[in-house]
């Protein structure tokens, strides 16, 4: 595990199994993946109290941990080559909030993804929020509509 400070106070613990598996995707979805990265560390940076967050593989994908949150997963996956995710845990309230938060923002797989086209251009801002709502969920799966409104 490589541990580093992100650009803020958070302190990232990265498998290195992370990155191979960054490099092995095709170019264009390399750079959409690494958004998705990006996000997810940059919606840590703004919970407070939030110091560190584990960056992993989980079912061979590259997965986000905070201490009170709820994994996150991120990929891209050969049998749909235009689109790639973001996952949350399927049993948990996060995916249907973000449904009914914002049903006509983004698309939904189920309960458990938002799914985006490779060319699409993604509303980081909401996003974000939804990010942190997964971060956060055992601080904030009590709150109506996790606290989002």
């Amino acid at each position: 595990m490589e541990s580093y400070l992100s650009s803020g106070n958070i302190e990232v613990n990265t498998d290195p199994r992370v990155r191979a598996k960054f490099d092995n995707y095709p170019k264009i979805v390399r750079s959409q993946m690494l958004n998705l990265r990006r996000l997810i560390l940059e919606a840590g940076e703004e919970i407070e109290n939030l110091t560190e967050i584990e960056e992993t593989l989980k079912w061979g994908e590259p997965s986000y941990l905070a201490k009170k949150g709820s994994t996150i997963r991120i990929d891209w996956k050969p049998k749909t080559p235009n689109q790639y995710g973001i996952y949350f845990k399927c049993t948990s309230k996060l995916v249907p909030t973000f449904k009914a938060l914002n049903e006509n923002l983004f698309s939904f797989e189920g309960n458990r993804a938002i799914v985006f086209q490779l060319e699409e251009e993604i509303p980081e801002a909401e996003l974000k929020e939804c990010i942190a709502a997964g971060l956060t969920y055992h601080s904030v799966k009590h709150l109506p509509m996790l606290g989002l409104i």
